[in-house]
C-alpha cells in the first residue's frame, strides 16, 4: 500500500525549516552528522524491509538500524512511492491511560503512569486498515504521542531518561470500550491485531513536550490538544517503566489520549496529526 502524499506533508514542514537553519540539507550531510531534526522511516523495498533517511520527498537508504550509528546505502526513492511501514521494531509496547486530565473528567489524576501492554501483533503501518473483531460494537480511536526508545534504560532516573528517548511519532490506541469494560484485563480491547496504527515518521529533535495533536474522523475534528498538558511528561513515563521493565531500543510507549473519544465504522478513514511529525492515516472495516 502506497502511503498518501497528503499523510506526510504535514510533517515535510518542520525539515523544511531546518534545511533553512542549517544552510545544508540531510541528503548533503555526513551520515555521522546530528543535525537538530531528523526524520526517520522504516520501508519496504522490494523482498526488504529497511530505515531510510527523509529529506524533502525523497528517502536515502540505511544500512543498519537506526539505533546503531547506520550509514547510507547510495540507495534513494521518491517518497511518494515508498510503501512505509511500522517504522521500528519493538520488543515491547507500552501505552500509558489516564494522562490528561481533560480525557479523566472527574477523576482524581494517578499518582504513578498508569501502564498497560498492547501485543506487538497490534501494530499496524500507516495507511494500513485497523479491522474490528468480532463481538464489539463500541470501537474507538485515541490519537497519542508515542516515545521511541534509542537504547537501553533500566532504573532510570528522569534526567537520565531523556538520553534513552530516541524521538517520537503518531499512534492510535485503538481500544473496544465494550471489552474493556468487561473483560477482567485489556488483552483484546487495546492489542487486538490491528489495534495499534504506528507512524510514518519517527522525528528526532523536536520540542514533544509541547506539541499539538489532532485526532479527525472523517475530516472532522474530534480531538485537539497539546502535549504541554499531559500529566506525566515523556520522560516521567520512562522513568517509572524502567524500573519494572527494562526498555530496549525501538521498544514504543503510546502516551495517552486526551479529551473524549467515539466509536468508529467500516468505512471510516481516521487521521492522527502531531505538530512536526506529519499525518498516520488509516481506514476502518
Amino acid at each position: 500500500m502506497t502511503v498518501s502524499r497528503r499523510a506526510f506533508v504535514g510533517g515535510l514542514a518542520a525539515g523544511m525549516t531546518l534545511m533553512a537553519r542549517t544552510g545544508w540539507s540531510q541528503a548533503e550531510a555526513p551520515a555521522s552528522a546530528q543535525p537538530e531534526i531528523q526524520r526517520y522511516v522504516r520501508f519496504q523495498t522490494g523482498e526488504r524491509a529497511v530505515y531510510g533517511l527523509v529529506d524533502r520527498e525523497t528517502v536515502y537508504e540505511l544500512r543498519g538500524s537506526i539505533f546503531e550509528s547506520p550509514t547510507r546505502t547510495g540507495l534513494m526513492y521518491p517518497f511518494s512511492k515508498a510503501k512505509l511501514l511500522v517504522p521500528c521494531q519493538p520488543t515491547k509496547v507500552l501505552a500509558v491511560g489516564r494522562n490528561y486530565a481533560s480525557h479523566i473528567g472527574e477523576l482524581p489524576p494517578p499518582a504513578n503512569p498508569e501502564l498497560f501492554f498492547k501485543a506487538l501483533t497490534s501494530l499496524l503501518d500507516p495507511e494500513g486498515t485497523i479491522v474490528i473483531p468480532p463481538g464489539t460494537q463500541d470501537c474507538h480511536f485515541e490519537g497519542e504521542l508515542v516515545i521511541v526508545i534509542g537504547k537501553m534504560a533500566k532504573n532510570v532516573s528522569v534526567e537520565e531518561a531523556k538520553a534513552c528517548i530516541f524521538g517520537v511519532t503518531c499512534g492510535n490506541d485503538v481500544s473496544a470500550r465494550d471489552f474493556q469494560a468487561n473483560d477482567m484485563q485489556w488483552w483484546r480491547a487495546k492489542g487486538s491485531d490491528t489495534f495499534g496504527p504506528l507512524g510514518p515518521v519517527i522525528v528526532r529533535g523536536l520540542d514533544y513536550g509541547n506539541l499539538q495533536l489532532t485526532t479527525r474522523l472523517n475530516g472532522e475534528v474530534k480531538q485537539q490538544q497539546r502535549t504541554s498538558d499531559l500529566i506525566f511528561d515523556l520522560p516521567t513515563i520512562v522513568s517509572f517503566a524502567s524500573r519494572y521493565v527494562t526498555l530496549l531500543p525501538g521498544d514504543v510507549i503510546y502516551t495517552g489520549t486526551p479529551g473524549s473519544t467515539s466509536a468508529m465504522k467500516s468505512g471510516d478513514v481516521v487521521e492522527v496529526e502531531i505538530e512536526g511529525i506529519g499525518i498516520l492515516r488509516n481506514t476502518v472495516k
